[in-house]
């Protein structure tokens, strides 16, 4: 469930969100610092006023929206993206299969289902969040990545939510890590049947070992999707889900829902707006303790750092830069950013 609308990009936004630029991580209720709320919200509307006005043919004059056209910023160059040939794939279709490899841990790659042809106007405005539903975006880029660096901390039972067409955070879990389950899942149908065929091109090339992977659509606001998955996963993770202001407290209180009594939740997200700030509060107010990571891995803040420097138009840290946010239910969070 990610991040924007097709072809979107983001408005220019003020620094990120924290406290300093060193390494170090704010924990407790009282460590997010207040801030002018920006145009991150603003921004999300506009996107889906832009896809409206797109899919149904109408002008788009406003300035919000003319500010929302075009996705700028699309990747920190974590993976490897290659076309596969009709040789390499037994897909008849006219559907687009790639390869996603790492860059920095190449013995791990993935076949992913690029291309789900048109949109429907009536899935789009009618459906739940169909925004995953565009490509990889940043955010889910990096949590795989992170997950890669991190493979050997997972454990037990992880599901990835909102995790669009792709879920490819997820999928890296099942593809590297010692784990006994992964579920894979979001809250619109539309992306779930593509994970679904996914998850079966990736089981038939023996990706997954002995891992059991599965993928569900789970709706946050959902008592049924929620009950059933209860107390039943060591690890929850999602990728810049934060964005819908009336899914957000649902979100938080899915994770802690989901999550076994000493399980974590990994949460990337870029400040954009108050969003971040506003779904820690939550995270806080819920019982969770909620610790925020900026340089959790060296080489996705090295490319930031990096589009800092050069001033880069298009890169704006407070939409594109996903900060790590760890919840955990015991008193102490784990610190898996170190």
């Amino acid at each position: 469930m990610e991040k924007g609308s097709t072809g979107a990009t983001e408005k220019t936004q003020s620094a990120l969100p924290c406290k300093d630029k060193s390494d170090e991580d704010s924990c407790g209720p009282n460590s997010h610092n207040s801030r002018e709320a920006t145009c991150g919200a603003t921004a999300g509307r506009a996107r889906w006023t832009l896809l409206r006005q797109v899919l149904r043919q109408k002008q788009t004059d406003s300035p919000e929206v003319k500010q929302v056209s075009v996705r700028r910023f699309a990747t920190f160059d974590l993976f490897r993206r290659k076309k596969l040939s009709a040789q390499e794939h037994c897909d008849t279709s006219d559907d687009q299969w790639v390869e996603y490899r790492s860059v920095y841990y190449p013995e791990y790659g993935a076949f992913l289902r690029d291309n789900m042809g048109p949109l429907k106007v009536n899935e789009v405005l009618n459906s739940f969040d169909n925004t995953g539903n565009v490509c990889v975006w940043p955010s889910e880029e990096v949590m795989a990545h992170y997950c890669l660096q991190k493979r050997h901390s997972f454990k037990g039972a992880v599901c990835e939510l909102g995790g669009g067409m792709t879920c490819l955070g997820g999928l890296m879990v099942a593809i590297s890590a010692d784990v006994k389950e992964v579920l894979l899942s979001d809250g619109n149908e539309k992306s779930i049947q593509n994970v679904r065929r996914v998850v079966e091109r990736n089981r038939q090339a023996g990706k997954f070992g002995s891992t059991h992977v599965s993928s569900r659509v789970v709706r946050w606001d959902c008592e049924v999707d929620i009950s059933a998955l209860e107390g039943h996963f060591d690890t929850v993770m999602c990728a810049d889900c934060l964005f819908l202001d009336q899914y957000r407290a649902c979100l938080v209180d899915a994770i802690r829902r989901l999550l076994r009594p000493n399980g974590m939740a990994l949460v990337f997200a870029p400040g954009r707006g108050e969003t971040l700030t506003l779904f820690c509060r939550l995270a806080q107010q819920a019982g969770l303790c909620v610790c925020q990571h900026q340089q959790y891995d060296a080489q996705v803040w090295d490319v930031h750092l990096k589009m800092l420097r050069e001033g880069k138009q298009a890169y704006d840290e407070n939409i594109h830069y996903p900060l790590l946010v760890t919840l955990t239910k015991g008193p102490q969070p784990v610190n898996q950013a170190q």
